[in-house]
């Protein structure tokens, strides 16, 4: 490559299907879908939490004695986290217990970890 040459410009010398990958991106709704839903994680209460439900489903007092917030801080967080459908309750008693929504949100928890540590290949 020329000295001060450009990554991009690279790029544009190759032949690269443009429409056909044009053709594979999601819908311009699902798009924003995604962002707002990554929009979730962006909240240092609600990672706190998600971390603390990776390992255990749990009622919020439990999350309030962990946390040492108060029970409405944690309370609207789990309200923003189940509309998201990142967390999932269930009601034993008088107690609502609340776990991570499936294995997807484990995995993105998880491999955003390894990311921000470098735990990476």
């Amino acid at each position: 490559m020329n000295e001060g040459a450009d990554m991009n410009d690279a790029v544009c010398d190759e032949q690269v299907p443009l429409e056909e990958i044009r053709w594979k991106m999601p819908l311009d709704v699902e798009m924003q879908e995604l962002a707002n839903f990554f929009k979730v994680f962006g909240e240092l209460s609600r990672i706190k939490i998600l971390s603390i439900l990776f390992h255990k489903e749990l009622c919020v007092c439990e999350l309030v004695e962990i946390l040492a917030m108060n029970q409405s801080a944690i309370s609207h967080q789990l309200r923003v986290l189940r509309a998201a459908k990142i967390v999932k309750s269930r009601k034993e008693g008088k107690h609502i217990f609340y776990s991570l929504d499936d294995d997807h949100v484990r995995e993105l928890l998880w491999d955003g970890l390894e990311h921000i540590r470098g735990d990476c290949g």
